[in-house]
């Protein structure tokens, strides 16, 4: 018996799911906006999320660090963001459409951040690795590093996905 092979999303669909989870993650979600955070890659296993440093992100004015609040609301989201791939790739038959409703149904349910240096830097850019895509709970562990490539900060998550 010859397996069924699994469905594939097009090329445009997948355009599309990608487009929407941009503009979700950059501009439906206000606070995302505010901060200034820009999707820089939605590729599974690569998922990646970049923030320029700006005055209003400083959290200690004598060093001009990035304030340790960002850094958990930067790396918050982009291990959802990470899972929100992973499961695109688990559903490639569900439309753009279908697949968006899921985001309704997630939402954090732990996270810690280890801050291991000071936020100093031109930009930052937060990477996701998903590390469980259950049927009910998925975990994802985030990095953060500087234009210069030194680690920042990493996180643990957990969201419920259904």
């Amino acid at each position: 018996m010859t397996p069924t092979p699994s469905p594939v999303r097009s090329a445009d669909e997948q355009q599309r799911l990608e487009a929407a989870l941009t503009d979700l993650f950059e501009h439906k979600i206000t606070f995302n906006q505010v901060l200034g955070f820009k999707v820089a890659s939605l590729k599974p296993g690569e998922v990646r999320v970049r923030i320029d440093m700006k005055p209003e992100l400083v959290g200690h004015f004598g060093y001009g660090r990035l304030h340790g609040g960002v850094i958990s609301a930067l790396l918050d989201p982009t291990g959802a963001l990470g899972i929100m791939v992973a499961m695109a790739e688990r559903h490639p038959a569900e439309t753009t459409e279908q697949f968006m409703q899921r985001f309704a149904r997630m939402a954090t349910i732990d996270l810690r951040i280890d801050y291991l240096r000071q936020g100093l830097g031109q930009h930052f850019v937060a990477s996701a690795e998903v590390t469980r895509l259950g049927g009910r709970v998925a975990s994802s562990q985030m990095r953060l590093v500087n234009d210069e490539g030194t680690l920042i900060a990493t996180g643990a998550a957990a969201y419920i996905v259904a």
